[in-house]
């Protein structure tokens, strides 16, 4: 547990580049400020540097190293170590292994090493193993499918948040595991390859396929291959990329694949990595049309109920190949991971709704469970459609102020259009040297000549655009847009709290249920939602954690079935658990049918102000009743 809490302290450190106080870091973690203190000791440890944690009068931050550190291996003889080195040995050993023989060889006791074997078992649900104990003889028994399926859930528990990371899988494998270096040249070989087929590659998950294929040389080096496959005799795709994974690992690897493995790693490859393009072959299935009406009913709900522009045929029929290979994926259990969830999470939280809105869809149609991950990439999808049909009318408006020279004001404008003209629209330029500046009603004003007072949207520039000039605009349009969806967020929230649906303070091992309940409660006896709406709340958090950034959850059901929309605030101080990490502020969100349009603001600025952590430390150490928390939220939102 120690070793976890300082992994998830670096984590904290790496993606927040401000300084943090033991305290706040505590909050996070949900120790003292003393623990704190201790881990920074033990990470700098990990580096011959020492520089993981940098230390100062504001707290801590991620030094040069922090990365070098997540990465360092643990040390041997820690328990994650024993128990990755016991799950080798017993993938090695079809017999079996003798118990007191092992606890010898790890220098530990047998009542240990029993200890490990629990945690092992702990390890087996979902992959199909089992393990077997007779006397003195430990055994796993299974398919080679499942017992691969076990290495790679051991490397991706040694990498973070999933992404590639080849020390961490030569630990998971041994230090003996083939051809480590030669993987870097092997996934650019691939990437090459496959682009020469035609398809487009997803480098998010390639990574996660190399892993499989290292999995799978390890394997065949030990005369553990797959058996053929006769159901994929006739799918040119499948044979095509199979020839290409063929040859490349007895190339880079010198390993030479069975046909059954190569049939394995091309089915990986088909479904987790590559999107066809115009000239990539076709397997013989094409699109499932159970498939395509699932996705179209998906995507039109999805579209009508959060008033998004995603029911295009371009996207449906992407998505729906998309959701086909997520289907494959789903009956091998061979789930991808996505090194961009919790990014994604954050800082898109709309998105991911959506997404986790059309995850419950396919659940329910298909038949899909779907991890964090694989809504991720539906997120991705989602997102991507969105941004190729976002409205030009979210440019800021900006006038030019220049007084005429010759062409000069024609030269800036041009300047202007070309350096920043994806963040503002230029509607007008002035060229007197003295204008009527309370007539100008543009978000901004770029100006060469001092305005007669200061002002937000006024940003002074030269005549000839710097890139000093370009900075500063950009800057401005940021604190104009932000300050405009605070204050949108603002007049929302006055609407939706309530004295009466505030609590503060709790258990401290509280769960997200128990929490949910209690704060729904309050809505419940407002008459806002009914004991159903509470439940799938519960549901929803089920789906997906709805702790969007280290410090808030914001749970909700799918569906806008309130009376009205509210809020029920809880806090937390000291933080609780929540999904993988810990809150501090829980949001219970009811939406109703007529608010709609308040769904979008509401939800993603929410989030936006508790993803700065001074904010949320100001909020929860002064908000101890409701009039304190709503001084405190408005001040925050009003900088």
């Amino acid at each position: 547990m120690t070793r976890a809490r300082q992994d998830r302290l670096l984590g904290l450190l790496l993606r927040e580049p401000e300084w943090a106080t033991a305290a706040v870091l505590a909050d996070a973690l949900g120790v003292t400020p003393r623990s704190i203190r201790s881990y920074v000791t033990a990470v700098n440890a990990r580096v011959p540097s020492g520089g993981a944690v940098e230390s100062g009068p504001q707290g801590y931050r991620a030094g040069a190293d922090a990365a070098a550190a997540l990465r360092a291996s643990s040390e041997a003889g820690t328990p994650r170590d024993r128990l990755h080195t016991l799950v080798r040995t017993l993938l090695a050993a079809p017999d079996g292994i003798d118990v007191f023989e092992t606890a010898d060889r790890l220098h530990v006791s047998p009542a240990t090493l029993d200890a490990d074997l629990a945690r092992v078992r702990g390890l087996l649900g979902g992959t199909e193993l089992t393990l077997e104990r007779s006397a003195a003889r430990a055994r796993l028994r299974g398919t080679e499918v499942a017992q691969r399926r076990l290495l790679s859930r051991l490397a991706h528990d040694e990498m973070d948040a999933g992404s590639f990371d080849l020390a961490a899988l030569r630990r998971t494998l041994g230090a003996q595991s083939v051809g480590a270096q030669a993987f870097g040249p092997f996934k650019t070989d691939l990437v090459a390859e496959l682009g020469g087929l035609g398809y487009f590659v997803n480098e998010v998950g390639i990574g996660d396929v190399v892993m499989h294929i290292a999995i799978a040389a390890d394997r065949v080096v030990q005369h553990r291959d797959l058996p053929p496959d006769d159901r994929v005799d006739g799918d040119p795709a499948r044979r095509a990329v199979a020839g290409i994974l063929g040859e490349l690992t007895e190339r880079h690897l010198g390993v030479r694949l069975g046909g059954g493995d190569r049939e394995h790693l091309a089915t990986l490859v088909l479904t987790r990595v590559v999107a066809p393009g115009t000239g990539a072959p076709r397997g013989t299935a094409g699109l499932d049309p159970e498939v395509e009406e699932a996705v179209r009913a998906v995507v039109d709900e999805a579209a009508a109920e959060f008033l998004v522009d995603i029911a295009h045929e371009d996207f449906i029929e992407r998505f729906a190949l998309h959701v086909q290979n997520l289907r494959a994926r789903a009956r091998e259990q061979t789930w991808s991971r996505n090194p961009l969830t919790r990014s994604l999470k954050a800082s898109y939280p709309m998105i991911f709704e959506v997404a986790v809105f059309i995850a419950s869809g396919l659940q329910e149609r298909l038949g899909i469970p779907l991890l964090d991950d694989e809504i991720a990439y539906i997120a991705m999808h989602v997102g991507g459609r969105l941004e190729r049909s976002r409205r030009a009318d979210g440019l800021l408006t900006a006038t030019i102020v220049c007084p005429g020279y010759y062409e000069l004001h024609e030269l800036l404008r041009s300047s202007v259009d070309r350096s920043l003209g994806q963040a503002i629209e230029v509607v007008g330029v002035d060229t007197r040297i003295d204008p009527e500046w309370a007539a100008i009603d543009s978000d901004l004003v770029l100006t060469t000549i001092d305005p007669p007072s200061p002002g937000d949207r006024f940003v002074r520039i030269q005549p000839f655009l710097t890139d000093g000039d370009i900075e500063r605009v950009q800057a401005a349009a940021s604190r104009v847009r932000r300050a405009r969806r605070l204050a949108r967020l603002r007049a929302e929230l006055e609407r939706y709290f309530s004295p009466d649906a505030f609590l503060h303070g709790g258990s401290a091992d509280a769960d997200e249920e128990a929490v949910i309940r209690s704060l729904g409660s309050l809505l419940v006896a407002q008459g806002v939602i009914d004991q159903d709406y509470v439940e799938r709340t519960i549901q929803r958090e089920q789906l997906s954690s709805t702790a969007f950034t280290d410090a808030l959850a914001v749970p909700h059901a799918l569906g806008m079935t309130a009376t009205r929309t509210s809020i029920a605030i809880g806090i937390a101080d000291p933080s609780i658990p929540w999904g993988d990490g810990r809150v501090q502020v829980v949001a219970m969100v009811a939406f109703s049918e007529s608010d709609r349009e308040a769904f979008q603001t509401v939800f993603e600025q929410f989030v936006e102000v508790f993803s700065e952590r001074e904010s949320v430390q100001r909020i929860v150490r002064r908000a101890t009743d409701f009039p304190g928390f709503l001084d405190e939220l408005v001040a925050v939102i009003d900088g």
